[in-house]
């Protein structure tokens, strides 16, 4: 992979589209270059479907670590949170309730970067405390939550038709 296939990934996960038009308004890359490149990307499994998913393992991201934040604030948690979801890497964060304030994930290359991202939360001065852990094997990961459902589940907990017959 080489700087034209990052910067089409790259530009790829920013608009949420494969659109060859658009990348190519993004980016600058050629249009019959960009189709070449995604044809690639697909049959080498950096790209794993026609939603245009990206392996994260295969990208070279494949280090996982979730960190729970315990912070120490009189501001709005709004703010810090947003603090925290500006550093590299951080893919989510909650805000949640009981002894842990935020819950962060982080999708890294390794261990220096998982150095890097315990380093940046300790320098938010709210934060009192992290507690890190490192995924060994995801055993499920998607941003599609719907794929975690039936449908007859969706529809009889959504489908407002149905709400008021159960």
């Amino acid at each position: 992979m080489d700087e034209r296939d990052i910067t089409l990934l790259k530009a790829i996960s920013d608009l949420e589209t494969g659109s060859p038009e658009k990348l190519h308004e993004e980016t600058g890359i050629p249009i019959s270059t960009i189709h070449y490149r995604l044809s690639n990307l697909k049959e080498e499994g950096v790209l794993k479907n026609d939603l245009y998913d990206i392996d994260l393992e295969k990208f070279g991201i494949g280090v996982t670590v979730i960190v729970e934040i315990l912070v120490d604030y009189s501001g709005s948690y709004e703010e810090l949170g947003e603090q925290i979801e500006a550093i590299e890497g951080v893919t989510q964060v909650f805000f949640t309730m009981g002894e842990t304030d935020f819950i962060a994930v982080a999708r890294l290359t390794g261990r220096k970067m998982v150095e890097r991202l315990i380093r940046q939360f300790e320098e938010i001065e709210e934060v009192e405390r992290t507690n890190s852990t490192f995924v060994i094997s995801p055993l499920k990961d998607t941003h599609r939550a719907l794929q975690s459902y039936s449908l007859e589940t969706l529809l009889d907990e959504l489908d407002e038709s149905r709400v008021g017959n159960q």
